[in-house]
């Protein structure tokens, strides 16, 4: 990434250089200063603190489903959505210059990524599947470590960016392998769109839930994802993660939210946004 981008931007991520993440950082901004972290904590830090002023970090894939420390985050945190973006995860197994695939015992990779190649690793049970912190930073430490026997799963650029070899190229699951990223900012007032992320607790009361949503369906508003988490500090509690068409302001919207209110425990909008094209293009960018 250029270390001077032309629009100013200082984009957080969590992982290392080569990661996915940086990945979509390029394919929402183009040309804009990138910011490794370790963890999501960090990155929402990050941007809390001042130190970046955007954010891009994963929230689903299409293989393995949600990230839920994400997910906890926005919970926890007062960062708007503003942005969305989704990334074709190609991932390679990644060795030493020089190693071939019958030196392997041992392959590292963030625990998303082993996931997402289940099937090809099912197929080398004597393998270590060893969980890390992150795909690119699983390469950068192979390296570092200089074994002919350990390896890596990451994307291309990864072994481009730290000089490895790729082993082999498209291990995963399925072709059709997505993630889907959200683009974040600490600012006052939702970003133009037509789609809105929310997340609401209901009462303890029967049909709660199906009130709630009924909010969104008596009006003909459309739910493209609706999704459970347990309650953190309140056991057997749970959250609901709703992505809808439509902006937050607009008034069928808007009238949705404030019955919402009404009948819900809690709601908190998440962020209203363009709706990202899968393949891979933002509708639009800050």
């Amino acid at each position: 990434m250029s270390s001077s981008p032309s629009d100013g931007h200082r984009v957080a991520f969590q992982g290392e250089r080569g990661a996915f993440s940086e990945d979509a950082a390029a394919s929402y901004f183009g040309d804009a200063t990138t910011l490794p972290c370790p963890d999501f904590d960090s990155v929402f830090r990050a941007v809390n603190e001042g130190v970046a002023d955007r954010a891009v970090v994963p929230v689903e894939n299409s293989l393995e489903g949600s990230v839920t420390a994400v997910n906890d985050l926005l919970l926890e945190n007062d960062l708007i959505i503003t942005g969305e973006v989704f990334v074709k995860v190609v991932h390679c197994l990644i060795g030493q210059p020089g190693a071939s695939l019958a030196d392997v015992r041992r392959v590292y990779s963030h625990p998303q990524a082993l996931g997402q190649c289940r099937r090809f690793l099912s197929k080398h049970p004597k393998w270590e599947k060893v969980p890390s912190f992150d795909t690119a930073g699983s390469v950068r430490m192979v390296r570092d470590r200089g074994l002919g026997e350990e390896a890596a799963i990451a994307s291309r650029r990864a072994a481009e960016v730290y000089g490895m070899n790729v082993l082999l190229e498209g291990i995963q699951d399925g072709d059709d392998n997505r993630t889907r990223f959200f683009v974040l900012q600490k600012v006052s007032r939702l970003a133009e769109g037509d789609k809105t992320s929310l997340v609401f607790a209901t009462r303890s009361s029967p049909g709660a839930l199906y009130e709630a949503l009924g909010c969104f369906a008596s009006r003909g508003i459309n739910m493209t994802k609706v999704e459970s988490r347990p309650r953190k500090g309140r056991a057997w509690e749970y959250v609901f993660f709703v992505d809808i068409d439509g902006h937050a302001d607009d008034p069928t919207v808007a009238a949705a939210l404030a019955e919402l209110v009404r009948r819900a425990a809690f709601v908190k909008v998440l962020g209203s946004y363009p709706r990202a094209s899968l393949n891979g293009a933002a509708a639009s960018r800050d």
